[in-house]
């Protein structure tokens, strides 16, 4: 069965659907022939987003929305039910970063990663699972990351968050079970190694450096992953051969994996030229960044280049 075939008319919620591979997933699951809600904070480029969408004889409807707040996950919820009847798949994708020495880091913005990175998955989950156990069936897929299973210097908030949705997902599959509907209703967790998406512009950062990361991957294998998953979930799903090599590294020699991680963060941070303190995009959207690849790749680039003059 075709990718279109399978998700065509299929009502899918995608959070953090304004920039990277939640736009990338939502355009693609749009030109495929599925009902798409896309939801973030910034409304400009969902109104957009949508339009194109229609446009090209698909379907879509834009939801502002902060999804840290369980208020507004219930809004996406009732207004994907009033647009379309029921919900198939929920993608929770949003996501936020701080950078730095965790004790650099102010306690304020560490807590507003937690409430973007899990609090909102918890509701997210919430509203989907309820709805689907209503309707009898439905595909949750939570993004984590690679970070999921190998903790990571100067992201340590961030790789906390994502190793508790990776968790939570397990735990969630366990339930089901438990209650006799895991036949019907399936969770997988996407766990990407580090991707050139505007993930990086909109991180709160106090490294001192512009951000870097080695060997950083393309954003379009995590939008083909979040496509596959809204009919084939897996568990536990690390995409590409970086994030499979990483998750292995680390179950077979933890302390090493975690050593030479660090090595490499503090090694490629320090190649990033300085930059001024920044909450980034964490507490309010900004303009930079609607993209779905976010230029970091092309950026080292210059900077590797320059550093050889």
């Amino acid at each position: 069965m075709s990718d279109q075939q399978s998700v065509a008319g299929k009502t899918i919620v995608i959070t953090g659907a304004s920039s990277g591979f939640g736009r990338g997933a939502a355009e693609e699951l749009g030109r495929l022939g599925a009902n798409v809600v896309v939801v973030a904070r910034r409304i400009g480029i969902l109104d957009d987003m949508a339009a194109r969408i229609v446009a090209a004889g698909g379907s879509a409807v834009a939801v502002e929305a902060d999804v840290s707040d369980a208020r507004a996950v219930a809004r996406v919820r009732d207004t994907a039910l009033q647009q379309f009847g029921r919900i198939d798949v929920w993608v929770n994708n949003v996501g936020v970063g701080a950078l730095g020495f965790f004790w650099d880091i102010p306690v304020e913005d560490q807590a507003r990663v937690v409430d973007v990175n899990l609090k909102s998955v918890i509701y997210g989950s919430h509203a989907a699972i309820t709805q689907f156990r209503a309707q009898g069936e439905g595909v949750l897929v939570n993004i984590g990351s690679v970070d999921s299973e190998v903790p990571l210097a100067f992201q340590a908030t961030y790789a906390a968050t994502k190793a508790a949705v990776l968790s939570l997902g397990r735990s969630l599959t366990e339930e089901l079970r438990l209650d006799g509907t895991l036949d019907t209703i399936k969770v997988g967790t996407i766990m990407p190694y580090a991707i050139d998406t505007p993930w990086w512009v909109h991180a709160a950062n106090y490294s001192g450096h512009a951000p870097r990361m080695a060997l950083i991957d393309d954003p379009q294998i995590v939008v083909d992953a979040i496509v596959a998953a809204c009919t084939n979930p897996k568990e536990q799903d690390a995409v590409g051969p970086k994030a499979t090599v990483s998750a292995l590294s680390h179950s077979m020699f933890p302390k090493l994996t975690e050593r030479l991680t660090a090595k490499v963060v503090e090694k490629e941070f320090g190649k990033g030229g300085p930059v001024p303190p920044t909450t980034g995009a964490i507490y309010e959207p900004i303009a930079e960044g609607d993209t779905v690849d976010g230029g970091l790749r092309e950026r080292m680039r210059r900077e590797d280049e320059l550093a050889k003059d």
